[in-house]
């Protein structure tokens, strides 16, 4: 592996040296050549420390950070050939886009021809040539966000790290840049730690994600493992939405489980836990998962609420006593179901995730 976290642990000493809190537990990651991992989580999750410690911002307390083989604990930032990228931009206001760009090759003294080519190599990259005589202040925050990117990238890292980036822009650049510096990343095939707290930046970015909680990893896989097969209910729960719904396992054989759910019994053939007869469990469903339908289906259940969203349209539905969201995608269909209205339901069933009651599936 190029990039590989080894049980890193960050302490750090609370106020006045009274207790401490552990930020980053016991990570164990590695992260092939070219390949863009997402940390992902919410505030607090150790997601940028972790990002800190790669970048040498922070020192591990204890465990090991190697890239190409070589161990980086120790070393300074501007000795690990890394580049950040950071949510603020960072950016000199007082310099022009060609010198922000250009100021980290003039520390390294290199000559004026070797930075001129680099810099406009670079500012082509992205989609910003001719605008090297402009000064950060009559840029758009996308356009100040590519400065960021391309000053990062004309170092020619082994490892490109960006904290949050596009947490200042309005959704429409957020998209737009999501798209550009995945372009970027895959034609450059660089190796980047990208840190966010929005799920679609981590599902539309990432070769993989790496979904953090209370400085542990939670879950760590693409962006379709992930979100179709959570391990966690925290990790069903904070990538899209789910449905949590409560059964008892009647039966078990290999993978092909008979579970009692919603007052009705249906079998399973993905189920990846081994269980007890009698065992409580807990059905992750995603509302997409679920055809809501006039009659046909096996669950039976009342229309609560419907929101017409263009797109989709939410139903809420309860059955027997239990709220389930449901999603229809295609607002074209002919039964389109009114608030009071009954209806019944149909889960995917090669989509359902079984965990074990209140835990985290191995």
């Amino acid at each position: 592996m190029y990039l590989t976290l080894e049980n890193v642990t960050k302490v750090f000493h609370s106020r006045g040296n009274v207790g401490e809190v552990v930020a980053v537990q016991n990570v164990n990651l590695e992260i092939q050549k070219g390949e863009l991992v997402t940390l992902l989580g919410p505030s607090g999750c150790g997601k940028t420390t972790t990002l800190r410690m790669i970048a040498g911002f922070e020192f591990p307390s204890s465990g090991r950070i190697v890239l190409d083989e070589q161990e980086i604990n120790s070393l300074p930032p501007h000795k690990r050939n890394m580049s950040m990228v950071f949510q603020s931009y960072a950016l000199f206001p007082h310099l022009t886009v060609f010198e922000n760009v250009a100021y980290g090759l003039n520390v390294q003294r290199l000559s004026k021809n070797v930075i001129a080519e680099r810099v406009g190599r670079v500012l082509d990259l992205v989609h910003l040539r001719g605008y090297g005589d402009r000064a950060p202040g009559q840029l758009s925050g996308g356009q100040q966000q590519r400065v960021a990117l391309a000053r990062a990238l004309v170092m020619e890292p082994k490892v490109l790290l960006m904290d949050e980036p596009l947490s200042n822009l309005d959704a429409k650049l957020r998209e737009e840049m999501r798209a550009e510096i995945r372009r970027i990343q895959k034609e450059l095939n660089i190796t980047s730690v990208y840190v966010t707290h929005d799920q679609i930046e981590a599902m539309t970015l990432s070769d993989r994600i790496v979904v953090m909680n209370e400085g542990l990893i939670e879950q760590v896989g693409t962006p379709v493992e992930i979100y179709r097969f959570p391990n966690s209910r925290f990790v069903a729960n904070f990538i899209g939405r789910a449905n949590f719904i409560d059964g008892v396992i009647l039966a078990q054989q290999n993978s092909n489980a008979t579970i009692k759910s919603l007052g009705e019994t249906i079998t399973l053939s993905n189920v990846k836990h081994q269980f007890r007869e009698g065992e409580s469990a807990t059905l992750i469903v995603r509302p997409e998962m679920i055809q809501i339908r006039k009659s046909g289906g096996l669950y039976r259940g009342t229309i609560r609420q419907a929101v017409y969203l263009g797109d989709m349209i939410e139903y809420t539905v309860d059955v027997g006593g239990v709220t389930i969201l449901g999603t229809e995608t295609d607002p074209h269909v002919t039964e389109l179901f009114a608030e009071g209205e009954n209806v019944t339901l149909e889960f995917a069933q090669d989509h359902i995730q079984v965990l074990p009651e209140g835990k985290s599936a191995e």
